[in-house]
């Protein structure tokens, strides 16, 4: 007989007999129960709807009062210069908005509108950059405008869009109080929106669940039916939710189905009358088939023995003996799959997090320590670019193995645990070793992987220009967590980089220090204010007979955190973090309007020099911006020189060149500075789109040597071929500007000449220039004469 059929003719009539009798007595019974227990959760649900409906109003109160509060509105609505109010004040008071939002996924918008209607800012958290302010948000405006209500809120809902809460609230812009109602005219109207997510989420979910429609209105609703319930958001806001009929049903039907489970109960009269029955054909060859599965699972055995059961039972079991085997084979392949690079066939980064993690739990238990070698290979994209990506592979498996052989080597040599070495990510490999520092293994293993390196490496029996860096960092004295070892060993891999690559660096309190004091830095660029931090000094450039051609302006910055910082400190920070702009955009105001000045101490065509980050070129805006402070300013474009640094023309890509096609096109010069800094070749000297050339000051420190004379000649001559001024920074000797002068540079700058000067030093030093030449005229007739 088939299990069916056992089960069909031995359990099937008692069970269907009791289910019968169990929901016959007790479904009449319970039916009046349920419609008043979800009478009573559906107004309690509507009741929570309202709390959270009023606790969205009370937020949206809240946030428009702590915006007041706030220095960024007051600033934006005093400042009269609309430019620097819509750019530098406007992100400023954007940052405090979002500050202020403690959902960042929360839609939130603010608008400052004047009477009787006009709109002076709007921004909103959304993903459209060109958002506007809705119309509905427009009319409430206007309805508070014209009622003599100084403050009011409203819940807008509208086709097309989700709803929203609105406030606004009349303030003098004086005193930033709400205004006296004679005042109101002559007030700002302040008006924020937010979408009442938690309200409309909830009732979504009440919708989704009663199968019906919330209505809300600002009239009273009447509960209808039996099952309704009305809820008062406020004073003049209603709702009422009156579910579909087929939810009753639904829970009914729910009672149904608990019925059938109570049954079972009842069932077990019956299956006691037949449990001899059961057990001998069903329940004890399951049972042992079960506790084999159990067994296998928990690790006890290691796979299911044969069964010599008949029937379906042996079949089954049979069926799961090959199911766990097949699966075993497959986890087991996919698992090292999964933990394995697939190209060099070392550990990859996931195995490499759990295995550490393991480790680093080991040697806190075993308190001992661990140390992570954390490695970038130099140079590898040159080469990957270079020679194509199929010597790349092979330059990344030839390494891999070379160091697995070098990790297990000093293992088994000094006696360790298996260390891991795992590929991370492209070129960059780690290895974590159970040792403690000190002992000379990890300055081994570092040396004998550097070595690998000492005369290119070697591939397919060709060398490569290739060198690792090396970071070093200990568990515990590094770090505590494995995300930290990480970042710390990552950290001293950069150091080991900018001391020269091909060597190694251990993490140290100077590589913390230097994190926060980025971290700092770019906190205090977030929040200064440009007039009372920044100031420019210039820096003259001269010809070869002294006089003033040009000055360069420079950007100093002292922060009353953390005192003065360097361009070099804060310039990379703020181009990385997307603040340059702000920067640039006050530098290039501040220039022109302090270049009257200049242009009255040197004549009208002393060029100004204006520095501008790298990343600018890659924005739209630049070329309008330089226009427009030019005009505002009244500077003619031909005395106003951008300067770029040599490695960002390197890179200049369609939008970039387009930008400095539209500059020159409206008659600004263009000036590639610090050129011989990067990776300088002719085919660039012959593209580039510049009237000057500002050769770097290590460049001159190199060239002017005697021996290498002739080279400075040629590199002068090939820009005079280009037509292109030279000019040379960093001269600081007499011998150098002699050198420089014989090899035909049209223009110098530097110590010898000047240093950096405020607006009003360069007036001293002016008048001093002056003075030394007159001295110097009148001395001359006296020399004659003594001659």
């Amino acid at each position: 007989m088939t299990l069916g059929k056992r089960a069909l003719s031995l359990i099937f009539p008692v069970v269907l007999a009791g289910y019968v009798l169990a929901a016959s007595l007790i479904y009449y019974v319970q039916g009046s129960s349920i419609l008043g227990l979800e009478r009573a959760r559906l107004w309690q649900q509507m009741g929570l709807l309202t709390a959270v409906f009023q606790n969205e109003v009370t937020q949206n109160r809240s946030f428009i009062y702590s915006l007041v509060e706030g220095g960024a509105v007051r600033l934006f609505v005093n400042e009269p210069d609309a430019a620097y109010r819509n750019t530098a004040l406007g992100v400023r008071l954007q940052q405090s908005i979002t500050s202020l939002s403690d959902d960042r996924n929360r839609f939130i918008s603010v608008a400052i509108i004047r009477p009787p209607l006009t709109v002076d800012y709007y921004f909103e958290d959304s993903d459209d950059p060109f958002a506007e302010i809705t119309p509905q948000q427009i009319e409430h405006a206007r309805q508070v405008i014209d009622s003599p209500r100084l403050s009011s809120w409203s819940y807008l809902e509208a086709a097309g869009i989700e709803p929203l809460i609105v406030h606004s609230e009349f303030i003098d812009p004086l005193t930033f109080n709400r205004p006296v109602a004679s005042a109101k005219r002559g007030a700002i109207l302040l008006q924020t929106a937010v979408r009442p997510k938690l309200f409309l989420d909830m009732k979504r979910a009440l919708e989704k669940e009663y199968g019906a429609t919330i209505e809300i209105g600002q009239h009273q609703f009447l509960a209808q039916g039996s099952l309704s319930a009305t809820a008062t958001l406020s004073p003049s806001l209603f709702a009422r939710l009156t579910p579909d009929p087929a939810f009753l049903k639904e829970r009914l039907w729910t009672l149904k189905s608990l019925l059938a489970l109570g049954a079972i109960a009842l069932s077990l009269c019956t299956i006691i009358l037949v449990l001899g029955l059961v057990r001998r054909y069903i329940t004890n060859p399951i049972a042992r088939l079960d506790r084999q599965l159990t067994d296998v699972m928990t690790g006890n055995r290691s796979a299911l023995p044969e069964m010599n059961e008949i029937g379906e039972i042996g079949r089954l079991s049979a069926n799961v003996k090959r199911l766990h085997d097949h699966s075993m084979q497959s986890f087991d392949l996919v698992q090292n799959a999964s933990w394995t690079d697939t190209l060099t066939g070392i550990s990859n980064r996931e195995y490499f997090n759990i295995r550490s993690t393991q480790i680093l739990e080991e040697a806190a238990a075993e308190d001992i320590g661990c140390t992570l070698l954390f490695i970038d290979v130099d140079n590898f994209k040159f080469v990957n670019d270079k020679h194509g990506h199929k010597i790349g592979d092979e330059l990344l498996k030839t390494l891999a193995d070379r160091i697995s052989e070098i990790v297990a080597c000093v293992v088994a040599e000094r006696g360790l645990p298996d260390g891991l070495f795992a590929r991370l990510s492209g070129d960059e490999f780690a290895i974590m070793l159970r040792c403690q520092p000190g002992s000379g293994t990890i300055t081994e293993m570092s040396e004998k992987i550097l070595a690998l390196f000492a005369e290119g490496f070697e591939v397919l029996d060709k060398a490569y220009p290739v060198t690792a860096s090396i970071g070093i960092a200990v568990y515990p004295e590094d770090a505590r967590t494995l995300a930290e070892l990480v970042a710390n060993a990552d950290a001293a891999m950069y150091q080991a980089k900018s001391q020269g690559k091909n060597g190694s660096a251990r993490y140290s309190r100077s590589l913390h220090e230097k994190r926060n004091r980025r971290r700092r830095i770019e906190e205090e660029l977030r929040v200064l204010d440009p007039d009372r931090e920044f100031h420019l000094v210039y820096m003259p450039i001269v010809d070869g007979h002294g006089k003033v051609t040009g000055c360069e302006a420079l950007l100093r910055w002292t922060s009353p955190v953390l005192g003065r910082v360097t361009p070099d400190e804060f310039i990379p920070i703020a181009e990385t973090t997307g603040l340059f702009s702000k920067i640039d955009w006050w530098v290039i105001d501040k220039a022109m309007a302090e270049y009257g000045q200049i242009r009255k101490l040197f004549g009208s065509q002393t060029i100004l020099c204006i520095n501008i980050s790298s990343a600018e070129l890659y924005t739209k805006s630049i070329s309008d911006h330089f226009c427009d402070s030019a005009d505002r300013h009244g500077i003619d474009a031909r005395m106003i020189e951008i300067e770029l640094t040599e490695t960002f023309a390197v890179k200049l890509g369609e939008q970039s060149r387009r930008n400095i096609e539209i500059l020159r096109a409206r008659g600004f010069r263009i000036s590639i500075d610090d050129f011989g800094a990067g990776y300088t070749s002719v085919q660039q000297i012959i593209e580039y789109p510049a009237e000057t050339i500002k050769l770097d000051r290590e460049l001159v420190e190199s060239l002017t040597r005697s021996a290498a004379l002739p080279t400075l000649r040629a590199l002068v001559a090939l820009c005079h071929a280009q037509d292109m001024s030279v000019i040379a920074e960093g001269v600081d000797t007499t011998e150098k500007m002699a050198l420089l002068a014989a090899a035909g540079c049209d223009l110098y700058q530097g110590y010898l000449i000047s240093r950096p000067l405020t607006l009003e030093e360069i007036g001293i030093w002016a008048m001093q220039r002056l003075v030394e030449k007159a001295r110097e005229a009148a001395q001359a007739p006296e020399r004659r004469v003594r001659a």
